[in-house]
């Protein structure tokens, strides 16, 4: 049986990261980096609607709880997310959370529809797109989906280096992994080979990020042509 207060630890870590986050402009700060970029605290003040001094409390807040991490380049301390985890904490979040009453009828979250058809979510691609590549990977055989894990097969592999993307192992994650896409309620493609593709994407200039929302991304005509050269993938 277990002892009183032997789970203190752990409640207090749950309510510290939970305190880190109710704060609106505090969330908001972390959603913004879930595109996987790193800014500084004036360009997150400045996205979030806030004076610099402002954000520089939030971002301690975050970085106290263990959610960010700091990099320091010359003058400027530039803030990202601590690590995958976090990200794929925020996201299961996003993805567990309720609708507020007033849009519960709707079929689903309300998003821009350029987030809605193609963002990053931390390193890898979700939205519309998101989805439609990780549905025609199993429609090639490129991915098998089981009950108990995701494979990359040998064809997949060669899929996937037809579009420049290596497939090597990582030791500190899985090679493939389904992600709950919260605003589809499908699965896109994360894991190492997730993360590789949307470089890729973003290198050859398929993908283009909005300037001033750098979660979303746009589908660039080059893209289009290589989606559909590679993938058989018409997108409307």
């Amino acid at each position: 049986m277990a002892t009183p207060g032997a789970h203190v630890g752990d409640a207090h870590r749950l309510s510290e990261v939970a305190a880190a986050l109710a704060a609106p402009t505090r969330a908001a700060m972390a959603c913004l980096l879930l595109a996987g970029t790193a800014h500084t605290g004036r360009e997150l003040a400045r996205h979030v609607g806030v004076a610099p001094s402002t954000a520089s409390e939030h971002l301690a807040h975050l970085l106290d709880a263990g959610l960010l991490a700091v990099e320091v380049q010359g003058r400027h301390r530039y803030y990202r997310l601590a690590d995958a985890e976090v990200a794929a904490l925020l996201e299961r979040m996003l993805t567990a959370l309720p609708e507020p009453p007033s849009v519960a009828e709707l079929p689903g979250p309300r998003l821009p529809a350029g987030m809605a058809f193609a963002r990053s979510c931390y390193d890898h691609l979700a939205g519309r797109l998101g989805v439609a590549l990780h549905d025609r990977l199993v429609e090639l055989d490129a991915i098998r989906v089981g009950p108990d894990a995701t494979t990359l097969t040998e064809g997949g592999v060669a899929v996937l280096a037809d579009m420049g993307v290596t497939a090597a192992r990582e030791r500190t994650r899985p090679l493939v992994r389904p992600c709950l896409d919260w605003s589809q309620r499908r699965h896109h493609l994360a894991g190492t080979v997730g993360a590789r593709l949307l470089t890729t994407l973003l290198e050859r200039r398929w993908l283009l990020r909005n300037t001033t929302r750098p979660r979303e991304l746009r589908l660039s005509r080059t893209g289009r042509d290589g989606l559909r050269a590679h993938l058989g993938i018409e997108v409307s």
